[in-house]
């Protein structure tokens, strides 16, 4: 239950977020007070945004289609361009057979896709057990597994995958230093870092795709606009059909490989 702050002490809250360097002051004050239980925990989940702490971690939970996720301190914070990949994997999705979540983090995209097709069996990877642990919540009816990408796969579900979702990290090394210092700081390196041109984890994905993916199933990766020449070519080379969607708005791209 939301507790109940007199006017002055929510704007003094939002003077608080704005100095702070909070752009969306007033939403996150908002958020941040219908979460909070105490007035204690509301002040030290203002310190900690006020301190550059992402305001899922603060929160504790996020936004994702419409779901209403649980995000564990360090634990990559699901982007909302992503949920353009979420509704790409839903449209081609089947509603039975097994689907894979691989680096899947908080589980957002497992949930959202599982939200919409309950009869599918889902099985989600991630090679840190912090993200495990916090998708464990999120996924309570998933397989889960611990690895690095394929590895942490049983050797049953070789050629049974109909959706395999891998939101693997593309930002370029170089380019690491220039995300906004919520990310850089207290996100976890090996989840944002691609490579040094953002495309490995992709490559290596889409490489091994093959073995994995039942006939006509479907690998989708979300990549950067600039990155689509190369991520084709990777799709390509490993036999994949390749496709390429775009959402203007959320600024998202997505590659589509189909077997």
């Amino acid at each position: 239950m939301a507790l109940p702050h007199p006017a002055d002490s929510s704007s003094a809250l939002v003077q608080r977020l704005r100095r702070a360097g909070c752009v969306f002051a007033e939403d996150e004050a908002a958020l941040i007070t219908a979460t909070a239980r105490t007035p204690d925990e509301l002040d030290r989940m203002v310190r900690h945004r006020s301190a550059g702490l992402p305001l899922q971690h603060v929160l504790g939970w996020a936004r994702f289609c419409g779901l209403r996720l649980r995000v564990d301190p360090g634990v990559f914070v699901p982007r909302p361009r992503s949920e353009f990949l979420a509704r790409q994997a839903t449209a081609l999705a089947p509603p039975t057979g097994v689907a894979v979540d691989l680096c899947c983090g908080t589980g957002a995209l497992g949930a959202a896709l599982t939200h919409h097709h309950p009869g599918l069996r889902l099985h989600a990877t991630d090679i840190d057990p912090a993200s495990l642990a916090c998708a464990r919540h999120n996924l309570p009816r998933a397989h889960l597994h611990q690895g690095d990408l394929f590895h942490a796969l049983p050797d049953h579900l070789a050629h049974t995958v109909d959706i395999l979702l891998a939101n693997v990290p593309y930002v370029p090394s170089g380019h690491i230093a220039l995300l906004p210092p919520e990310a850089r700081e207290h996100e976890q390196h090996r989840a944002l870092d691609g490579g040094p041109d953002g495309l490995d984890l992709v490559r290596r994905v889409s490489d091994q795709a093959p073995h994995w993916l039942a006939p006509g199933g479907h690998l989708l990766v979300e990549v950067g606009a600039d990155q689509v020449p190369a991520a084709r070519d990777a799709f390509t080379r490993a036999g994949l059909t390749c496709r390429v969607r775009h959402s203007p708005e959320q600024e998202a791209t997505v590659i589509i490989g189909t077997l």
